[in-house]
């Protein structure tokens, strides 16, 4: 559907207070930049500032609830003929068709800084840890849902881990040798061709585990 010009006011604004708040935590530090600072800088009231983003933190890690939807969804609609492999992989390819379009498009300068935030401040470290590892967490159980008494949980971890962990790596690396966005995104698809090596591999068990 084509965007209102009220939608895309609000998305110009959360795009706006969210480079900001990057400009900012990179210029003075992420722990010494306050809400009323990215408000003032982005020329918005601090409430308007909480109704894009519930924290500070958040301007970084942006639109979980929506990412987990499309995920999470794509295994909840697997295939009667796709085994867990192929629905990890088509999990991935469905939510990068849907979500690609929809990110702010940044230059390598931009990620890096991300990046460099996120893996030098100890708060954020830990924040990304912790969505790390509950997205895994949450992409296995449904993976033992959508194969009730034919995979193991050991083994949904571990096919899980593996294409999640290549992701992350490769899109790492991609941001630190300095790679635009689209790179990232191609290095992003080839890290699941990778892991589907393996992962493709996994068969379903008609005696459980």
């Amino acid at each position: 559907m084509e965007e209102t010009r009220r939608e895309r006011k609000k998305r110009l604004t959360r795009q706006r207070i969210a480079m900001v708040a990057v400009a900012l935590f990179a210029e003075q530090g992420y722990e010494e930049t306050t809400v009323a600072q990215i408000a003032a800088a982005a020329d918005v009231d601090p409430k308007t500032f909480f109704n894009y983003f519930r924290s500070k933190d958040d301007v970084l890690f942006a639109d979980l609830d929506h990412i987990h939807e499309l995920l999470l969804g794509a295994i909840v609609r697997r295939h009667p003929d796709e085994g867990p492999g192929e629905v990890l992989v088509r999990m991935v390819q469905d939510y990068a068709a849907r979500r690609r379009p929809e990110v702010t498009p940044k230059r390598p300068e931009e990620l890096s800084a991300w990046s460099r935030l996120v893996m030098s401040t100890p708060a954020l470290q830990a924040k990304g840890l912790y969505v790390m590892l509950d997205l895994q967490r949450r992409i296995a159980e449904a993976l033992l849902e959508a194969f009730p008494g034919e995979l193991d949980p050991v083994t949904a971890a571990a096919m899980t881990g593996s294409l999640i962990g290549a992701i992350q790596q490769t899109t790492l690396e991609s941001v630190r040798l300095g790679r635009t966005q689209d790179e990232m995104w191609e290095a992003s698809r080839r890290a699941v061709e990778v892991a589907a090596r393996g992962l493709l591999s996994v068969r379903p068990s008609a005696e459980g585990p």
